[in-house]
């Protein structure tokens, strides 16, 4: 399984707001010893964010989409997210129960009536308007429950962009949708720093690792200005831990026949 993320905003691509979803996704990912596939950044325009919610119910991966599932003129991934797939949207009847509980909340809390009935209430249940066939995500924070739709065994899960609400649920999704995935903690990379090297004549040696070990993939992070290392590369092998360290001694013992000079050796 792939994981991929959206992160939907014009407040993120006019610097308005700095991203935090993608540092804290991988993260949430890798403490289940997983990792992320792939990820993108579009602006509050239908047209882009409808396509590529298509190429993500499409691509079969598991994805979570952050931000613009609020009510305001300005949210549109509801209504993308029903584009993309071809049906009407619609109310959710426990989606609706949990708008209407926070409702009950906030009442109680500002020592007012409830009054589902008034008009600011009544645009308060377009929270709980999803495309339809969706499924529910709690929210721990405030009650307003996220969708998803799933394709298989991927799907995209639809969280609000506000952090403290966005981590607790994409946690939910991979502790209740995905928990056959989590891997068992251990490192997931191996590598070593190689000093003066060009990647050109390394690339023969990335190329037969990968070749003599399906599920590894090697990596190569130049650095032409470190300040301990200076001009050096970072080689290193992750993916499947079953073959993790067989595929790194084999890199090493290529390193060493092309008399590299070797730094530190990193585990991850």
């Amino acid at each position: 399984m792939n994981f991929g993320l959206i992160i939907i905003g014009d407040e993120i691509l006019s610097g308005k707001r700095a991203d935090k979803h993608l540092p804290k996704v991988i993260e949430l990912l890798a403490a289940r010893g997983l990792s992320l596939s792939w990820a993108r950044y579009v602006g509050d325009e239908r047209e882009r964010i409808t396509a590529d919610l298509k190429d993500a119910f499409a691509s079969g991966d598991a994805v979570f989409s952050c931000g613009g599932i609020g009510a305001t003129p300005d949210d549109h991934t509801r209504q993308c997210a029903a584009a993309a797939l071809g049906v009407p949207l619609a109310l959710h009847p426990e989606a609706r129960d949990f708008v209407l509980e926070r409702m009950r909340d906030v009442a109680r809390e500002q020592g007012k009536p409830y009054e589902p009935d008034r008009d600011d209430n009544r645009h308060r249940l377009n929270m709980a308007v999803f495309p339809e066939g969706a499924g529910i995500i709690p929210n721990p924070y405030n009650k307003i429950a996220g969708f998803s739709v799933r394709k298989g065994e991927g799907g995209v899960f639809f969280v609000p962009g506000f952090p403290v609400m966005a981590w607790p649920m994409i946690e939910w999704v991979l502790d209740t949708v995905y928990p056959g995935l989590h891997a068992s903690a251990g490192p997931r990379e191996r590598s070593v720093i190689v000093f003066g090297a060009m990647e050109a004549a390394l690339t023969p040696l990335m190329e037969e690792i990968e070749a003599g070990f399906p599920g590894i993939k090697v990596f190569s992070l130049p650095s032409v200005d470190h300040p301990e290392w200076g001009r050096h590369i970072e080689l290193g092998v992750k993916g499947d831990p079953l073959r993790l360290e067989a595929a790194y001694r084999s890199l090493l013992d290529g390193l060493k026949a092309r008399a590299a000079d070797l730094g530190p050796e990193l585990v991850r």
